[in-house]
């Protein structure tokens, strides 16, 4: 029976890489060899600090992390690999294609070639591994919807943020900013572009029509709620897990009619569903990494066992990276 390095987090602040059995291969799968994965860290964070709720399921739209709901778990989302056998019931054309999957960090893992996402020629694995991220990206930005020379100012400017502040540059948007206190990713959305870039302590300006609040952190959408104006938008991207949000809606918020919006990839926005699927979203979001190159923005290449610096460096020193990928021998 085959073996496979895997990633756990074990409990706040611990994690272990284990060998674990590979599950039969059934006549519906395919047994893949991982060449990439990428932490997402926004998410990831919650789960290596203890800050995920506990009572929910880790994933119920991604069928390799449903079932989990507390420590010790696998997690990430982000896998690219290449096919290397496949069950009595698919066809030999797979064995050897690039394939992405939402899968945890792991070395091999096993999937139904229904949940492999095939990769374009035209699209390198270290491209392909930001595809999560860019259909978060995508999903926000239709949620959304623009209009011709708006006001757009975006809080946070991770990875999510920066591919976000990306698809935006695509419009002609009257005025883009972003805010960040880490000069790594402010210098990183000058390049792509915007008109200007603040830490939240120097953000003089206000009066925007459209804020996207994406840095995880619950202060940033008191300070959305500052800048937007009458009948602004704000479209709440993060996920906060258990970090406690308190919100000034006893002022500006509740006179000026400001709109919170909460977007989540895992589903369509219901005005758009009747002729948007997730398939044709990710028709887009193949075109924007095509179009979007993320691979620019890693900073680090790293073995599994690597892992427990890595984490402890995007927990204390996330100053210092933009994306960490494991490299599978």
């Amino acid at each position: 029976m085959k073996e496979r390095d895997a990633l756990y987090f074990d409990a706040p602040y611990q994690l272990s890489v284990r060998k674990e059995k590979l599950p039969a291969l059934e006549e519906d799968q395919a047994f893949v060899r991982t060449t990439l994965s990428a932490i997402s860290a926004g998410t990831e964070m919650l789960f290596y600090r203890g800050q995920f709720p506990r009572e929910m399921a880790v994933d119920a739209t991604i069928s390799s992390l449903e079932e989990q709901s507390g420590y010790p778990l696998k997690y990430g989302y982000a896998s690219v690999g290449v096919v290397e056998e496949v069950g009595d019931n698919v066809s030999a054309d797979w064995l050897g294609k690039r394939v992405f999957s939402f899968q945890p960090h792991q070395s091999h893992f096993v999937a139904p070639v229904s949940e492999l996402f095939l990769v374009p020629d035209e699209i390198s694995d270290e491209d392909t591994v930001f595809l999560p991220n860019m259909e978060t990206a995508v999903n926000l930005v239709m949620d959304a919807q623009p209009i011709l020379g708006e006001r757009v100012i975006l809080f946070g400017q991770g990875i999510i943020g920066l591919l976000t502040t990306a698809i935006l540059r695509e419009f002609p948007m009257g005025k883009m900013v972003v805010v960040d206190p880490v000069p790594m990713r402010r210098e990183a959305a000058l390049a792509l572009g915007v008109d200007a870039a603040y830490a939240p302590e120097d953000l003089d300006e206000s009066d925007f029509d459209l804020a996207l609040e994406l840095s995880g952190v619950p202060d940033a959408l008191n300070l959305a709620i500052e800048k937007v104006g009458f009948d602004g938008r704000i479209i709440v991207g993060s996920w906060y897990g258990q970090k406690p949000v308190s919100l000034d809606l006893g002022g500006r918020f509740h006179r000026e009619r400001i709109r919170l919006i909460s977007s989540q990839v895992s589903t369509i926005a219901p005005q758009l569903s009747a002729r948007w699927d997730k398939g044709r979203r990710f028709d887009v979001v193949w075109e924007m990494l095509g179009r979007v190159k993320p691979s620019k923005w890693i900073t680090s290449r790293i073995s599994l066992g690597e892992a427990e610096q890595a984490y402890a460096t995007l927990d204390t020193c996330p100053q210092d990276v933009l994306q960490i990928v494991f490299k599978y021998p």
